[in-house]
């Protein structure tokens, strides 16, 4: 196995979504991923017509406002091909797999495209051991790194260096 590939088996690119609140009517807000390099990316997405529901629960964890995403949000056709040109033949990670999979379905829905890249379930990666002490470690790092926006890329990479380090044992 050459550097570059050990590298990618340790830090996979890993996704996460924001969205208008839980359940059956939440929509996309916010996508962001980690890319195996450490580079992120994370844009606003920008409501469709039918995308009316609103979770004030919600707006309090990740602390963007419907004003906020209408405002300065990209349309969804251009995030997902975004999403598509940064990703595309990858399989993406995301520890909210459930969610986060509906969201880039519906994502990729109102954009009439298909998504070019396979997402995952993060837990997939891990073994009992690894699994055991993702909270403690993730923990560890999120103590480390201090305060950060909970926002999707941040929270992306916080889950790629968390995955890291359990790969690395030192915790």
């Amino acid at each position: 196995m050459t550097h570059a590939t050990a590298e990618i088996a340790v830090c996979p690119t890993v996704l996460d979504v924001e969205a208008s609140g839980f359940g059956r009517n939440s929509y996309p807000i916010e996508v962001g991923f980690a890319l195996p390099n450490g580079h992120t990316f994370c844009t606003l997405i920008r409501p469709e017509a039918e995308w009316t529901h609103w979770d004030a629960q919600a707006e309090a964890l990740h602390h963007i406002s419907r004003t906020l995403i209408e405002q300065r949000g990209q349309p969804a056709r251009e995030v997902a091909r975004l999403l598509n040109t940064h990703l595309q033949g990858q399989t993406v990670y995301s520890d909210g797999w459930a969610n986060d999979y509906s969201w880039i379905g519906a994502l990729f829905d109102a954009a009439g495209i298909a998504p070019k890249f396979k997402l995952e379930n993060l837990r997939a990666l891990l073994n009992e051991t690894e699994a055991d002490q993702w909270h403690i470690v993730k923990a560890e790092i999120s103590h480390e790194r201090g305060t950060q926006r909970h926002r999707a890329s941040a929270d992306a990479r916080m889950l790629q260096l968390t995955l890291q380090r359990l790969r690395r044992g030192s915790h």
